[in-house]
């Protein structure tokens, strides 16, 4: 167990005088499954990009251990990558046998891997994502709205999987999707 530990964090988007978050003090356990929920514009996202380290804020945010984010939806790229590089370049220390068994966890085959990524469908690609992060070592993952855009198959299937993992962050608007997974 390891705690991230926010302290008198304050943020604001350059150029306005309106905070996202001002003087907020808290931890969190590296263990739980913990999830956010609110309106558009209320910080979710903003959070996790901030446990990420990709804005300037004050206060401090203390975090040992890394962290890897999942966006609700991975663009294409140039088209013609393998499915496999695109998550490579997602997780470069991820090891494939242990992505293929969280593959075949979210009920998708080993063949995917091997696919186009431009040929994958939205929800076979946010599958394909969580399989290589969960597979990662001793990493929290920000779940970054990972059932947007997903057909209901699809959606069910990614609570389900969620329902058994820990370690992570899940940030939706969906109440079904975070009473399902945290």
């Amino acid at each position: 167990m390891s705690l991230i530990e926010v302290k008198n964090l304050s943020f604001s988007y350059p150029g306005s005088s309106d905070f996202v978050f001002e003087k907020v003090s808290f931890h969190l356990d590296t263990e739980w499954k913990l999830g956010i929920v609110g309106g558009n514009g209320k910080g979710k996202t903003t959070f996790l990009k901030l446990l990420q380290g990709a804005y300037e804020y004050s206060g401090q945010i203390q975090n040992p251990v890394p962290v890897r984010y999942c966006p609700g939806i991975l663009p294409v790229k140039n088209g013609g990558e393998l499915a496999v590089t695109v998550l490579e370049e997602q997780d470069p220390d991820y090891e494939l046998w242990k992505a293929i068994r969280e593959l075949h966890e979210l009920e998708m085959e080993e063949s995917f891997l091997y696919q186009r990524w431009e040929t994958l469908s939205p929800g076979e690609r946010t599958r394909m994502l969580l399989a290589v992060l969960f597979a990662g070592n001793d990493h929290y993952l920000l779940l970054d709205e990972p059932t947007n855009n997903l057909d209901e198959q699809s959606r069910e299937i990614v609570k389900k999987y969620l329902q058994r993992m820990k370690c992570f962050i899940l940030v939706s608007h969906e109440r079904d999707v975070l009473d399902a997974c945290v």
